[in-house]
């Protein structure tokens, strides 16, 4: 029995969700609005027959009040004209029109409260039907938003914000490594030109020194042999021709090795 019943509540829970998910708002609130437009149309034919009803009792409770008072009328006369029994054969007559009517007035009593009573749920029912279709395209203009977001939300889901971030992280990182790169390899060549107008500007300096020096030699081996430049005194004893021989050669080879450069 326990048993039963759970799946008695199992089956109604998914029978229950089964159904929520079904429901589509937009189609719910049309059927809605249907429905109660065909509920109006039923209880706008019970108050037109109500009224009719009303309306033919109306009809007799008249006929039956004409009568009581044409059985008046006639009982009167017959009493003029000294007929006593048809006199009170017309007060008989008019004690059972006068019955009939009271008859009649009670159903009418009843049926005038059951058309104003008809009435009143009509007016209330197109009341609630304007207000419903009003509420009707509120529900489905919020609906319809709700269904944007949550396909933009299924949207936004599917795309990796973190991974979309990592990325633009990298490339960012990639492109400041590629900047600095630019900028070491720009301040190498500078310096590379730098160092070479450098060793230039050196290479001036030795190269007047190295003319200036080459001068001076060339001009010291013009002078006579034996001799000094001016202003130097002998500071040893002559030089013999072998000596003498053997220095140009060692100045002619400085001087070739100096032309070498």
């Amino acid at each position: 029995m326990v048993l039963l019943d759970r799946i008695s509540r199992l089956v109604k829970a998914n029978l229950n969700d089964m159904i929520s998910k079904a429901e589509d708002p937009d189609q719910i609130l049309e059927q809605t609005i249907i429905d109660m437009h065909e509920d109006l149309m039923k209880l706008r034919q019970a108050v037109a027959l109500a009224m009719a009803s009303q309306k033919r009792s109306q009809q007799q409770y008249t006929q039956y009040q004409s009568e009581v008072n044409d059985w008046l009328s006639r009982a009167q006369l017959a009493l003029q004209k000294g007929e006593e029994n048809l006199a009170r054969e017309a007060l008989q007559r008019k004690k059972s029109s006068e019955e009939q009517a009271n008859i009649v007035k009670v159903a009418l009593d009843g049926q005038t409260a059951q058309v104003d009573t008809l009435k009143r749920n009509l007016i209330q029912l197109e009341s609630k039907i304007s207000e419903a279709k009003t509420k009707k395209n509120m529900l489905k203009a919020r609906a319809q938003v709700v269904k944007a977001n949550e396909q933009l939300q299924g949207m936004l889901d599917g795309i990796n914000v973190t991974g979309g971030m990592a990325a633009f992280e990298r490339m960012e990182e990639k492109v400041l490594q590629m900047e600095a790169r630019s900028q070491a390899a720009g301040e190498l060549t500078g310096a590379d030109l730098e160092s070479q107008f450098k060793a230039l500007e050196a290479g001036s300096g030795v190269d007047d020194e190295l003319e200036a020096l080459k001068a001076n030699m060339l001009g010291g081996s013009a002078q006579p042999q034996g001799q000094l430049p001016a202003g130097e005194q002998p500071t040893s004893t002559p030089q013999t021709p072998a000596q003498k021989t053997e220095v140009d050669r060692e100045f002619e080879e400085l001087r070739q090795q100096l032309n070498k450069i």
